[in-house]
């Protein structure tokens, strides 16, 4: 958040340089929409930050100032002419921008030098003043000079600036894109240098003079050996800063990973290994591939990775309309056979191929795929179309069963050729509560010896309140110096037996009973007879009765 903050200053201060200069000069801003912009800080993508920074900094733009706006990168994988201007330069461009900057979906390359050349020109910058705003997290990657390319412009422009926001660069990328700034007379600030956001606001606001760097310090030379690279898929930028893991092995004579020798974590990492051969394992998420590596004494390896992987972002809904939900669980088999459960919504990258999910929502579960090629990113909602049901059980109607012993189940209304019906989950309690796809169910209630069913229907996002109407009373038996209390049918069958309810090992016993008759037998301890007392349960009544 602090960086996302410290961005918008920035580029409300570089748009801002354009402002004293609007009777006379136009401006575009260049957004970098290449493959790397997927990098995340802080748990946020940078495209994200970006485009929240931007909807921030246009809503205190005058409306008069002619502003367009340009990207690259967006639409085609390993395409260096992939340069699009999304906004022409006009007055009121605020809202078109925003809109704009939100359907980018970062894949390319950074063709930089070739944008900000197709700005100038759309600017007219050999006539008018002109000013290019380019916001890039990464260096030229399509074969041009960005530094020749600035010194043209300035030499045959009027009045032409490249003010320059370093998103996320290394010093060293920095120096390669810096030169656009300098070159033209404009500024080039770090994102990720606050003191330098501090002095572009007060050079943008204040009207004061830039303050001299500092001399430089010089720093240790950090000494490596061994400098991996990452790609998605051929034609795509490197991977910045997406969490890969290093896994160094000994090679086995069959060229598969061998010993393990170290890991080593970040995609950026490097570091000094000991010279020798090496089965060298990325992954990243769920993709992974490995290469053999030799290192060599005295020599910098810097091996080439292609993850041949997409990644994927899948939002588990309810039912339409809904948010996602996240106690969802999806169940994810790869193209490579692994597989693996996530809860809520989920951003992962993948190998190539189809993804097979599952989404379980309470009793509700819905098989879907998800398809993704090398490099490519995919959103996916899965609707479940689930419907709720709350479940409680009631003596008669009106009088809720309110303690937490009250037992419910959800069947399905069919049964199968053995007559048996699929359940769907059981809980404890009133206030039941289930999630279950659309259709026909039955709810099955017990208290104690009270049982009953009621069918009900489940009709995607909509809440079901279902009433299982037990017809049961409370009996309380009494029984001084009893030792067993056993609760029996009031009628024998026609073998004359009576259907027993179980007992208790007590001298009193409560129970919940469907409204009847019942015989009650009570034993004692000793030689002391048995006794026997008729009982009349009422449904939503308590009856007492006493055995002495």
């Amino acid at each position: 958040m602090r960086l996302m903050l410290r961005l918008a200053a920035v580029l409300l201060a570089l748009i801002g340089l354009s402002l004293p200069a609007l009777a006379s000069s136009r401006a575009i801003v260049i957004l970098d929409a290449s493959g790397s912009m997927w990098a995340q800080i802080d748990g946020k993508t940078r495209i994200e930050i970006a485009r929240d920074t931007l909807s921030q900094v246009l809503s205190g733009v005058p409306a008069e100032l002619e502003l367009g706006f340009m990207a690259y990168g967006h639409r085609t994988k390993g395409d260096c002419t992939d340069i699009e201007l999304m906004v022409p330069p006009e007055a009121g461009t605020a809202d078109r921008i925003i809109g704009a900057a939100m359907s980018l979906n970062p894949r390319g390359k950074t063709p930089l030098s070739a944008a900000v050349r197709q700005a100038a020109e759309e600017l007219k910058y050999t006539e008018d003043a002109a000013t290019v705003v380019l916001i890039t997290d990464g260096i030229e990657t399509c074969e041009a000079d960005p530094c020749a390319l600035a010194s043209e412009l300035e030499a045959a422009g009027i009045d032409f600036t490249v003010n320059v926001v370093g998103f996320g660069l290394s010093d060293e990328e920095g120096a390669a894109v810096k030169c656009l700034a300098d070159n033209t007379g404009g500024t080039y600030i770090s994102a990720d240098d606050e003191s330098g956001l501090k002095d572009a606001i007060d050079v943008a606001v204040n009207d004061t003079p830039p303050p001299q760097p500092d001399e430089p310090v010089e720093e240790p030379a950090v000494e490596y050996n061994f400098a991996p690279v990452a790609y998605l898929s051929e034609g795509d930028d490197p991977l910045v800063n997406d969490g890969i893991v290093w896994e160094f092995a000994k090679p086995n004579a069959d060229g598969t990973p061998g010993e393990w020798v170290r890991t080593e974590y970040g995609t950026a990492f490097k570091g000094d290994v000991e010279p020798g051969d090496y089965v060298v394992t990325a992954k990243l998420d769920y993709a992974t591939v490995t290469v053999p590596v030799t290192v060599i004494a005295g020599e910098v390896a810097r091996p080439e990775f292609m993850l041949n992987a997409g990644h994927i972002t899948i939002r588990p809904i309810p039912s339409e309309g809904a948010e996602p939900d996240s106690n969802a669980a999806v169940f994810l088999e790869f193209p490579d056979a692994n597989s693996t459960t996530f809860y809520g919504e989920l951003k992962t990258y993948v190998p190539a191929g189809e993804t097979k999910i599952t989404v379980t929502i309470g009793a509700a579960e819905l098989k879907d795929a998800v398809s993704v090629a090398a490099g490519e990113r995919v959103t996916k909602d899965i609707v479940v179309g689930v419907g709720h049901a709350t479940v409680n059980s009631f003596y008669v109607e009106g009088m809720k069963v309110e303690d937490g012993n009250v037992f419910t189940e959800i069947f399905g209304a069919k049964k199968d050729i053995q007559g048996d019906r699929k359940s769907f989950g059981y809980t404890y309690g009133p206030e039941a509560a289930f999630d279950l796809m659309p259709g026909d169910y039955v709810a099955v209630a017990t208290f104690d010896v009270a049982k009953a069913e009621q069918p009900f229907t489940v009709k995607a996002g909509e809440a079901t309140d279902v009433s299982v109407p037990l017809d049961a009373g409370v009996l309380f038996i009494d029984a001084p110096g009893g030792l067993w209390i056993e609760v029996l049918s009031g009628k024998p069958d026609i073998q004359g037996n009576r259907t027993t309810f179980s007992g208790v090992y007590d001298a009193t016993s409560t129970r919940t009973l469907p409204a009847g008759d019942y015989r009650v037998r009570v034993e004692y301890e000793g030689d002391a007879p048995d006794k026997e007392a008729d009982a009349t349960v009422t449904a939503g009544e308590r009856t007492e009765i006493k055995v002495e």
